[in-house]
């Protein structure tokens, strides 16, 4: 009986040296992670931006930028280029807003940094006419009354005459019957190839009579 009492008296000697042991290592391991997190930082100083050259052709002339690299497009036309026709609505590419056209085709100048397209042809609202020479399709929203707020008018004109182009090249859309015949400039199909430009004032059928009187086809 002694000697199973000093077999247990062993045991739990050892077992109280092992917790000891492990405590004293993880105690220090737990200061200096406490005094990680409490000593001072450098959070307030942001490291410098990574810069780059870019050469974009805006409205007919060549324009050449050295910009943060995570500088959308639609930022570089508004506040390096002062271009601010092409409008920043939700900054998410859900409202069109700043719809501007890359080599022809349209796109939502908000999702894409501008050091992505190194000699690209850029048109905004500025390029497509003046006060005094109006594009056919500004002029057509002035006569069908295809805005109210103004807001989102340069970008819903960009992707019309986009939308137009479209249409011409024989791109079909969603709505498109046969895939195989030439797309037509029917009301369904300028409201669906129109849906990613939306209009807050609810001006939409005047804008697709608008659209579709440069298309040649009443609405």
């Amino acid at each position: 009986m002694t000697e199973c009492n000093h077999i247990n008296a062993g045991r739990r000697g050892l077992l109280i040296a092992g917790a000891l042991s492990a405590t004293a290592v993880a105690v220090p391991r737990v200061a200096g992670a406490a005094e990680a997190v409490t000593a001072p930082t450098q959070a307030g100083v942001a490291p410098p931006p990574v810069l780059m050259q870019v050469s974009l052709d805006v409205n007919g002339q060549r324009r050449s930028l050295e910009l943060d690299t995570r500088t959308t497009l639609l930022d570089a036309l508004r506040e390096h280029l002062r271009l601010t026709g092409t409008k920043k609505g939700c900054d998410h590419g859900q409202c069109g807003a700043c719809t501007v056209m890359l080599d022809g085709q349209r796109i939502n100048a908000c999702l894409t940094l501008a050091v992505m397209h190194e000699g690209a042809t850029v048109t905004t609202i500025e390029g497509l006419g003046t006060p005094d020479r109006l594009h056919p399709m500004q002029a057509a929203f002035i006569a069908h009354d295809g805005y109210q707020c103004g807001y989102c008018t340069p970008g819903q004109i960009c992707s019309a005459v986009a939308a137009l182009g479209e249409i011409r090249q024989g791109i079909p859309s969603h709505v498109s019957v046969d895939l195989n015949a030439p797309p037509q400039a029917t009301p369904e199909e300028l409201r669906e190839r129109m849906s990613g430009n939306l209009c807050r004032c609810g001006a939409y059928s005047n804008i697709i009579e608008a659209i579709a009187e440069v298309a040649g086809r009443p609405a």
